[in-house]
This record gives C-alpha cells, structure tokens and sequence, in this order.
C-alpha cells in the first residue's frame, strides 16, 4: 500500500494564511484585517489595522467614528507600506496579500509604492479602487484564485 503523498500549500495558500493571522494582531474589532507584503517569496512586512503607535487603540478607547467609518486606525495595507519605509525595504513589484479588498486610499499606496499585485480574500465594497488599480495595470485577484482569472492575469509564478 502507498503512503499517501503531502500536498504542500500553494504560495498563494501559504501567504494568505499568514496575512489571516497577521488580522488576529488587529486592535479595531469593526473588521479585523492583515496585510503582507510578499517580493521573491519573502516576506517583506506585515500590517494590520490599529492606531498609529504610541496613541490608544479601539480595543481600549472606542472607536472613533466619522460617516460611518472608525478613524482611529491606519488600515493594514498602510501599517504595511508604511513598515516598510520606515526600514527602508523596497516593496516595488512586490505582491500584498490582504484579508480584505482594498479601499480607495489604499488603493492610491499600493499604485504608488510600485506594488504589481493583490491578492484579497474578503470583499470591500469600493468601486474607485478596483478602477484605480485596474486601471495602473496592479493586479487584483480574489482569493481563492478563480481559473479563469487567474489564466487572464497570463501570471506564471505568483508571489
């Protein structure tokens, strides 16, 4: 009889994994959500959406609610981008992983950081930034990967 061979988790599987423990660190309990940023199969920084350091976080204060969003918090995307620079790692052409599918301002950093891929677990209703992505050539993909979307990103090796 034949041992029944391992399957290894994809990359894709391995780094959103690891982007739905990084949500555990959340301190907004609103909508829990991590980040990582993944070039060349490392892990370059992690993110998740708390207060800026040093200031309370929801968890101990309240949220801080303006039209209907809390304010306290740095999303995880940012928390993740902004680690980086604060260390001086280059996320160009790197992949982020999110637990959630970006918002407009996120959006706005990942274009601009020079990130070429997201891969989101949980939908985020925010038109503008698929547009905006869309539209700067990022891809945007919703885990798990669908075949036909992930045939049309003509992507051979993700992360």
């Amino acid at each position: 009889m034949a041992e029944e061979r391992y399957q290894r988790p994809s990359w894709d599987d391995y780094f959103m994994d690891i982007s739905l423990q990084v949500a555990k660190r959340s301190t907004c309990g609103r909508l829990r959500v991590g980040a990582i940023i993944v070039k060349d199969r490392r892990i370059l920084t992690t993110g998740y959406n708390g207060a800026p350091a040093g200031l309370p976080h929801c968890d101990e204060v309240g949220h801080l609610m303006v039209d209907g969003h809390c304010v306290r918090t740095l999303h995880a995307e940012q928390n993740a981008i902004i680690q980086a620079a604060l260390h001086g790692v280059s996320v160009e052409d790197g992949t982020l992983y999110v637990t959630h599918q970006p918002c407009l301002t996120c959006a706005k950093m990942i274009i601009n950081a020079g990130i070429r891929r997201v891969v989101y677990a949980g939908h985020y209703p925010d038109e503008n930034a698929v547009a905006f992505l869309t539209q700067a050539g990022v891809a945007l993909e919703l885990y798990p990967a669908q075949p036909d979307r992930a045939a049309s990103a003509g992507r051979a090796d993700p992360a």
